[in-house]
């Protein structure tokens, strides 16, 4: 773009309805604050300069924008004293004020707001040489807006709000969004001769199409059907509405993408997540953060994963994940869950219930069911018994376990770390693991199995459990009585039998 843009964010309202000790503009919907998804909108135009007026708790608003666009200027408003006065600190902030091109004026509390939609608003703006512009949108409901009145022609002639306009004016539909569009040298100029003769004794920006018009100077307004790409959010009720609209359009937008989401109504997709062709998503599933998902991946039932990657064909089922990276063909869940760095190889398996956390396992590695592995390095091709359980802290430090390729442990197994499981080595089940096992071996730490006789009966008489002892050893000497019934007294026989 040849001609000047810059571009002023206004956030430095206090948003009381929102009645929260979070900033209105920090709320988060689809992944971003809303703040966010409007300076990820504005950067789409790739402005010459960005600037952004904070003030309420601009402890917390000033950081995060910086974090979000590094390159915008922070303006302070100490007081908030009306749009017009915000916009005046802001061209403050500038070293050298913009005396040509375009300044266009976006609220912070607009998350549905599209980059293209401002492009096309800056384009219309240059071509209509306006002093001027207003982004207008048309809606069933104008109640309660500012209504654009146009003359015969269609010139802007005023912005009316609802409680002057006439009956014939408060049956117009399109309104005002607040969203404006200066020629840069008319500002300037306009920007001091805004007065607050008014209830509020406050500074508006609207003022200033007044001034153009006794100027004889154009005034523009580009409408937009998709007005809710210009509603804020006041309180918390307004901004699950928009969180629901966004998500709409984003699933929507995957789906027409190619892939496949079972149940729209119940899947949740955030704003920076990829998908690939030909994923299925399926109900109950949230994608959110950094999400990458390859090709033929099939997300869910009832899955949250956040900052994961999902490699091509991998199939990850009921689970819970954060940070980890599954590699192709692997499978995940049921009841998984992948707590930060987690690595799944190619044709991997994490099963039922199984907790991993900062683990690297191997392409083709098995870890199926009930367990924990924390701190581990787990090789190719190896198998990791039910129930066991890596011991990584020794109440102090966090120690690392090691198993080696095409290894096998058993059932019920204890690693206590910091120990290595050789290549081609096994582990016995119920197996406690203190020290290292070589390659090729197997380690067993139980004892010979010993069987107390008569301990229940001597314990636990009188009880459930020592009647149903009492009544088994009764049938078993039963039995042997039987056995022992007809034969006779000869010594042969008895042999014989």
């Amino acid at each position: 773009m040849t001609e000047q843009l810059t571009v002023i964010v206004l956030a430095a309202g206090g948003g009381t309805r929102m009645k929260s000790k979070t900033p209105k503009v920090l709320h988060r919907i689809a992944g971003r604050s809303m703040i966010g998804h409007v300076l990820t909108a504005v950067g789409s135009l790739e402005p010459t300069r960005v600037v952004t007026v904070v003030g309420h708790q601009r402890e917390l608003v000033a950081p995060h924008v910086t974090e979000v666009r590094s390159d915008t200027v922070l303006a302070v408003q100490e007081e908030q004293l009306g749009t017009g006065h915000a916009v005046r600190v802001a061209l403050e902030a500038l070293d050298a004020p913009p005396s040509e091109g375009t300044v266009l004026i976006a609220y912070g509390d607009t998350p549905l707001l599209a980059g293209e939609t401002l492009q096309a608003f800056a384009d219309f703006h240059r071509a209509a040489g306006a002093a001027v512009s207003i982004l207008s949108g048309i809606v069933a409901n104008p109640h309660g807006y500012g209504r654009i009145v146009r003359d015969e022609a269609g010139t802007v002639q005023a912005i009316v709000e609802e409680k002057d306009a006439t009956e014939e004016q408060r049956a117009i539909t399109e309104i005002n969004s607040g969203i404006l569009a200066f020629d840069a040298a008319f500002l300037a100029d306009a920007i001091g001769r805004i007065g607050n003769d008014n209830a509020k004794g406050e500074y508006y920006l609207t003022d200033a199409i007044a001034l153009a018009r006794e100027a004889d100077l154009t005034v523009a307004a580009h409408a937009v059907e998709d007005a809710l790409q210009t509603e804020g959010a006041n309180d918390r009720a307004q901004l699950a509405e928009l969180g629901r609209e966004l998500n709409r359009r984003i699933v929507t937008g995957w789906m027409c993408e190619g892939v496949t989401v079972m149940d729209p109504a119940t899947t949740w997709i955030d704003a920076d997540v990829v998908l690939a062709q030909d994923v299925t998503i399926l109900p109950g599933t949230q994608l959110l953060g950094a999400t990458v998902v390859a090709e033929d991946a099939v997300i869910g039932p009832d899955t949250t994963l956040e900052d994961c990657e999902i490699g091509a064909g991998a199939r990850v089922v009921r689970t819970h994940g954060q940070l980890a990276v599954i590699g192709a063909g692997a499978t995940v869940g049921p009841f998984a869950y992948l707590r930060p760095g987690t690595e799944l190889g190619a044709k991997g398996k994490i099963g039922t219930f199984v907790e991993t956390k900062n683990a690297k396992i191997g392409e083709g590695a098995k870890v199926p069911h009930l367990s924990y592995v924390g701190d581990a390095e787990i090789g190719e091709g190896s198998n990791i018994g039910a129930g066991t359980i890596f011991a990584n802290y020794d109440g102090v430090n966090k120690h690392r376990t090691k198993v080696g390729r095409h290894a096998k442990t058993g059932s019920n197994n204890t690693f206590v770390a910091p120990i290595e499981i050789g290549d081609g080595a096994s582990t016995g089940g119920g197996t406690v693991v203190r020290r290292n096992v070589p390659a090729g071996a197997l380690a067993v730490s139980t004892s010979p199995q010993r069987n107390l006789e008569g301990w229940v009966l001597s314990r636990r008489a009188g009880t459930a459990q020592g009647d149903a002892a009492a009544a088994a050893l009764a049938a078993q000497t039963g039995e042997q009585s039987e056995n022992t019934q007809g034969l006779g007294d000869d010594p042969a026989e008895q042999a014989e039998s």
